[in-house]
């Protein structure tokens, strides 16, 4: 096989939603003037619509392929980098090396020290691109290429409750568990009752054999941490998420350590060079790579270094159009410890419409999309949602 690139293309996808991503505004929240606010739980800045951006790359031979990154905020930084310093770079190279491109690219600016943030978010989607084109020459998914689909389907929990009162939230949590739904995070930044109170109510509400998860958005020092997780843990916390913040790894060592629950950590992580200090240090039982930070070959990396570890991958799953989800459902089909995939209802369900396939999530289980490749596509309805420059 002798195929190589010949374009590669960056579009923003901005799509509107009624209610903000995490639920309704909260006193003192307001949406600003480039679409965007501030949840005042976690300082974090979230825009009003869904954001991606989309990554289409496509062989001399004239074969198409998709990937995504993350395009939550700025979205045309992410855009400027792969137009300006990536595609360029990957015009005539091999189109069934994605791994070699993968650290062809990472290298372009590791002297400027670039190994995070929106640089290595636009290697991600056209790493998660390379992979599909790949796949597409292969007629291979890229569950088989990254050594073997273990999983025709993986388990999901219910990420989120998005709506205004606890007593809402609670029966939201009733609703999914009578879907078929077995596990249910809550957001600690929207528990207005009282984090310790939202557990308890949470756990009345569902019964004993339900997975109950919290993510508590680097809010508290460690101590802090520590005692709001014992609490929480006398009404059967399944994991404790990402409760100092990110670049406290000393902080995560100490909750690790003091805890009878798993620590969840590393939405936010792009490489296995960030997990690895983290993983000696015994910081976490369960990691939640995000494919569209860390792309699949960093994903797979990641995945394999878990397992050396014992510790198990709990992959999370961002605002998507759906082709970044499909590439997490696909790299975590090849790993052997996944318990549970991410399932952000208010998210996917809405943009299922946006891919072709038979990717899906009912009765408590993702379906691994099938054919080569990411196993999906865009639909014509995605190309309505493009920003036009």
């Amino acid at each position: 096989m002798n195929e190589t690139i010949a374009s590669v293309e960056a579009l923003i996808v901005r799509v509107p939603r009624e209610v903000p991503y995490l639920g309704p505004l909260r006193e003192g929240e307001s949406i600003n003037e480039k679409g965007y606010l501030v949840r005042r739980g976690s300082r974090s800045i979230s825009p009003a619509s869904d954001q991606s951006v989309v990554v289409r790359v496509t062989s001399e031979g004239g074969t198409v392929a998709w990937g995504e990154t993350y395009g939550i905020a700025a979205p045309e930084a992410t855009k400027a980098i792969i137009d300006e310093l990536l595609a360029p770079t990957l015009v005539g190279r091999d189109a069934t090396a994605p791994a070699v491109l993968h650290d062809d690219l990472y290298d372009l600016m590791r002297v400027r020290g670039f190994f995070g943030g929106y640089f290595v978010d636009a290697l991600a989607g056209i790493d998660i691109a390379l992979y599909d084109l790949f796949g597409r020459l292969t007629g291979l998914s890229i569950a088989q290429l990254l050594g073997g689909k273990r999983h025709a389907t993986l388990p999901a929990y219910v990420s989120g409750l998005p709506r205004s009162t606890l007593e809402e939230r609670c029966a939201l949590a009733e609703d999914w568990i009578g879907r078929g739904f077995r596990a249910v995070k809550f957001a600690a930044v929207v528990s207005d009752d009282g984090i310790v109170a939202e557990m308890a109510a949470l756990r009345e509400a569902v019964g004993p054999e339900v997975h109950l998860m919290v993510d508590l958005h680097w809010k508290f020092e460690a101590s802090e941490a520590v005692r709001l997780i014992r609490k929480l843990e006398a009404h059967d916390l399944y994991f404790a998420e990402a409760p100092v913040q990110p670049e406290d790894l000393e902080g995560q060592a100490r909750v690790a350590a003091a805890i009878g629950t798993p620590l969840a950590l590393g939405e936010e992580w792009h490489t296995a060079y960030e997990y690895r200090p983290r993983f000696e240090a015994r910081c976490m039982g369960i990691i939640q790579p995000e494919v569209a930070h860390t792309g699949l070959t960093q994903f797979a990396r990641i995945g394999h270094l878990a397992q050396t570890f014992h510790v198990n991958v709990i992959p999370h799953a961002s605002i998507s159009i759906g082709l970044f989800t499909a590439a997490s459902l696909q790299a975590s089909a090849a790993l052997p410890r996944v318990p549970y995939h991410e399932y952000q209802h208010s998210v996917f369900d809405a943009n299922l419409r946006f891919t072709a396939g038979d990717m899906a999530c009912a009765d408590g289980h993702y379906r691994i999309p099938s054919g080569p490749g990411l196993g999906v596509e865009p639909t014509e309805a995605l190309f309505d949602f493009i920003v036009k420059e």
